[in-house]
């Protein structure tokens, strides 16, 4: 495994992560966040030679290139965009989720696109929905860089320290440790997705009531 590790061409990690969190970013839902994880793992073991640095480095400028080509496309496209997405990916674009982000950027606006980032059924919405919303691109930029620092600088150290340490005091069982803490972080970005569609299903039939209330009666 260690002779395995020093095979892998630190600049390879980092292109991956940078494309991979792009590409997340840019609206189209591939598992960004766990291939960041994966690379930090990686840069905590020190027979690769891959640097938490360039980690954090590669996965903010992917965060921040791929949300302002996201929002390029949506202010452009807008709704034509969505729909196209929605019966592209249902799952992730469905209706009821598209106006339910929609909601929640109007209300909270530069806020909403820096807490998104943190959020996965949000984060594929910061670029394209704030771009077709025409948020002020200067306060959109300012959210996101600060959001993509936050988000992918400290998950990479955060990760990087945990693995350092568990390599330090655990030593044969340091992979346990690192595969016990990326189990428990995809179990808190599963109860973070769950809470949203409740908050999505919640919103959802608040709206239909309200709806269902305008309605005339014979």
């Amino acid at each position: 495994m260690d002779h395995w590790l020093t095979t892998i061409p630190p600049i390879a990690v980092y292109l991956l992560v940078g494309l991979a969190v792009g590409i997340e970013s840019l609206g189209v839902p591939i598992p960004g966040e766990t291939i960041l994880v994966a690379a930090a793992i990686l840069s905590s073991r020190h027979e690769a030679a891959i640097s938490p640095h360039g980690i954090a480095i590669a996965g903010v400028a992917g965060a921040v290139i791929g949300d302002t080509i996201g929002y390029t496309i949506g202010r452009r496209y807008g709704e034509r965009l969505f729909g196209y997405l929605g019966r592209r990916f249902p799952r992730h674009f469905g209706p009821d989720l598209v106006e339910y982000a929609e909601h929640v950027f109007r209300r909270w606006g530069m806020l909403a696109v820096f807490v998104g980032r943190f959020i996965a059924l949000l984060r594929i919405f910061a670029g394209p929905l704030s771009g077709s919303l025409k948020m002020h691109y200067p306060r959109f930029l300012t959210a996101n860089a600060a959001g993509a620092i936050c988000w992918a600088g400290g998950t990479t150290y955060l990760v990087y320290y945990v693995g350092t340490a568990a390599e330090s005091y655990l030593k044969n069982f340091s992979y346990v440790a690192l595969g016990i803490a990326v189990v428990l972080g995809i179990l808190g970005s599963t109860i973070l997705r769950r809470k949203m569609e409740q908050n999505v299903a919640k919103f959802a039939a608040e709206r239909d009531a309200r709806l269902a209330a305008q309605e005339p009666t014979d």
